[in-house]
């Protein structure tokens, strides 16, 4: 349920309906919006009388929401959620890009890379440590020695990091050395892991499963905002259809979807989308004049011996084009683009 208070409700009038509400055992956020308050209750609202409430002078209107999301819903946050990391800021009216490789291979690759795409603009950089592989006889990643080469990047380039959690025995490992937590699209249902990743207090970028439709995907970020932690990104990364042409098929119509049911920030993957470097510049403009709040891009310093993916990293100096008709067309859309170097 949604209460929307009257423009000239003040402070005390607020606090006394919310301490009404929360002895009704109700949950109760409050959204500080453009010349009006809202309150969102989370629980049984069906003990709430909703003549009774309008009763009140200070209340404007009064709506159940059918949606089974609260916190990610829009209706309950009208204002889009801006996530900060050092000095990236994903949604909110900003836009950042995230890249780097698949995975972390050695210092070297990694410390290249962090520095060639800080020089393109990119304000994260993201890299697999543990990778969840369809073959067990695939690279699996380098594991924790993996989060300490990407602490060595960060270290020289300023830039935050991105990593994906596999399991909820290193969720004290990330919260100590990560900056944001991925939630990779295989795990976006594994609810033991996201009421972990809940409790942190870093931000979470949540993937799309393969086969998950929008409200599946945002439940998921109702678990990890539901366990206290309402830094949530969304992305977007593809889904699988029956076409085998790309790796998947990048859902650009998710965009708007989601900005219109959610607050939450929303970032485009087309590196996994299309499975295919020559693609994921169109794909990623799309996402731009979709109204992404940012990117994620593979980059490798040698994709043709990348332990992983190597067919859908762009080189440097394909990424530094990229981005400067990204960066271009982020800020033609109203973005304020955000970039690290």
């Amino acid at each position: 349920m949604v209460v929307v208070m009257r423009p000239d409700a003040q402070k005390d009038d607020v606090r006394r309906l919310t301490e009404r509400f929360q002895k009704m055992g109700l949950e109760v956020g409050v959204t500080n919006g453009v010349g009006c308050t809202i309150l969102g209750l989370v629980g049984d609202t069906s003990c709430v009388d909703m003549d009774k409430i309008y009763l009140d002078p200070h209340v404007e209107r009064v709506m159940r929401v059918q949606e089974p999301y609260k916190k990610a819903n829009r209706k309950f946050h009208p204002e889009d959620t801006a996530v900060t990391v050092g000095n990236a800021v994903i949604g909110g009216g900003a836009f950042s890009v995230i890249a780097g490789p698949c995975s972390v291979e050695s210092e070297a690759q990694i410390i290249a890379v962090a520095e060639d795409v800080k020089h393109s603009g990119a304000a994260l950089l993201r890299g697999g440590a543990f990778k969840p592989r369809t073959s067990p006889y695939s690279f699996q990643g380098m594991g924790l020695e993996g989060l300490e080469l990407l602490m060595e990047a960060r270290a020289a380039t300023g830039l935050p990091i991105v990593s994906e959690i596999m399991s909820p025995k290193y969720v004290d490992v990330f919260e100590e050395e990560v900056d944001i937590v991925q939630v990779g699209a295989r795990n976006m249902q594994n609810f033991d892991l996201l009421k972990e990743v809940g409790r942190m207090s870093k931000p979470v970028l949540l993937k799309r499963g393969l086969s998950s439709s929008y409200e599946e995907w945002i439940m998921s970020a109702e678990y990890i905002m539901a366990g206290g932690n309402e830094n949530v990104i969304l992305c977007e990364r593809g889904i699988r259809t029956f076409e085998t042409y790309t790796r998947n098929t990048l859902d650009v119509s998710a965009i708007p979807a989601i900005r219109r049911m959610s607050h939450l920030p929303v970032v485009v993957d087309p590196s996994h989308a299309a499975g295919m470097y020559w693609m994921v510049e169109p794909l990623a403009m799309a996402a731009i004049a979709a109204g992404a709040d940012g990117l994620m891009i593979e980059v490798h310093n040698d994709p043709p011996h990348a332990k992983c993916d190597g067919q859908q990293s762009l080189t440097p100096e394909k990424f530094g084009h990229l981005m400067q008709k990204a960066g271009a067309l982020a800020e033609l859309m109203g973005k304020t683009w955000v970039k690290g170097g």
